[in-house]
């Protein structure tokens, strides 16, 4: 391999695609502000530096995995002063604008910049499964994409600057709605005395068929790999999918669109967020709807 990688942003969802990249053979240096991430790290193959500006002093590309866009546009500030011509790729998930931005500093520095938020969650991370949506030029994509193939299953083009949130944020929409939807109806079930299973063997295989039912079931039972039989661990954290509804939200009402589904199923979630549902799976939503049907 030809790319020595600067990953800053080692979590729960950075950690793993960092090591995975060592996997690839690509010779990594990570930095993260936890001690724990760093030794998890470290004990994956990743090399640790002492701060991010170090972690890609000598980078040819610099891989960022962090909270919020306010993170990305910092750490881009303190970054963008390695060496010129380095490949920046921001896998977290922000604002549209804030990504553009990101982009705008990696250039004015003399960088190239692409946007790659992820889709798949912590399981996707550890298995190298995850599926990236990548807004950059042609030239930049057809850099990234190897890198972005080492730790995922699918890398799609989605445009330039921004495309990739863009397009990760309209899929999260389509996906918190969906779970609110197939939790009412489970909700709705009970109520009338149909079964979990019952639903679900009719739903699964007819016109409600969606990833919300089949993967992440919101009810113990009919898949046994969902949350909902471990008391909605989280794989995908409500916290996470309210961050990224209000994204969407903001996005929507920026650009003058109507997602009346989409503001509610964010004010849904940000409320549950805010309480005992922030470190649950975004699928324990159902405990309100539940609650309510009391």
């Amino acid at each position: 391999m030809t790319h020595s990688i600067g990953f800053v942003g080692l979590g729960n969802m950075g950690g793993p695609m960092a090591a995975n990249l060592v996997k690839a053979g690509y010779a990594v240096t990570g930095y993260d502000l936890s001690e724990a991430a760093r030794g998890r790290a470290a004990g994956r193959g990743v090399a640790m530096a002492d701060s991010a500006g170090a972690a890609v002093e000598a980078a040819g590309v610099v891989v960022t995995m962090l909270p919020t866009g306010r993170h990305v546009l910092e750490a881009y500030d303190e970054l963008t002063s390695v060496a010129r011509g380095a490949l920046f790729v921001d896998c977290s998930t922000v604002a549209v604008g804030d990504a553009r931005i990101a982009a705008d500093l990696a250039r004015t520095a003399g960088h190239r910049a692409v946007d790659a938020p992820v889709s798949g969650g912590v399981p996707g991370a550890e298995a190298a499964s995850l599926t990236f949506m990548v807004g950059a030029g042609d030239a930049d994509f057809a850099e990234a994409e190897p890198l972005l193939a080492a730790m995922g299953r699918r890398v799609v083009h989605c445009g330039a600057s921004g495309a990739g949130q863009a397009a990760k944020i309209c899929n999260n929409m389509i996906l918190g709605i969906s779970m609110i939807a197939v939790s009412e109806a489970f909700v709705l079930g009970e109520s009338l005395g149909l079964g979990h299973q019952a639903l679900f063997d009719v739903a699964s295989t007819a016109s409600g068929q969606c990833w919300a039912l089949t993967t992440n079931c919101p009810v113990p039972g009919p898949v046994p790999t969902s949350p909902a039989n471990r008391e909605y661990a989280a794989g995908f954290a409500a916290a996470l999918m309210a961050k990224d509804l209000g994204l969407a939200a903001g996005a929507a009402e920026s650009a003058g669109v109507s997602t009346e589904l989409g503001r509610r199923a964010a004010q849904l979630y940000a409320d549950f967020a805010a309480g005992e549902g922030a470190g649950l799976d975004f699928s324990a939503i159902i405990t309100t709807l539940t609650e309510g049907a009391k």
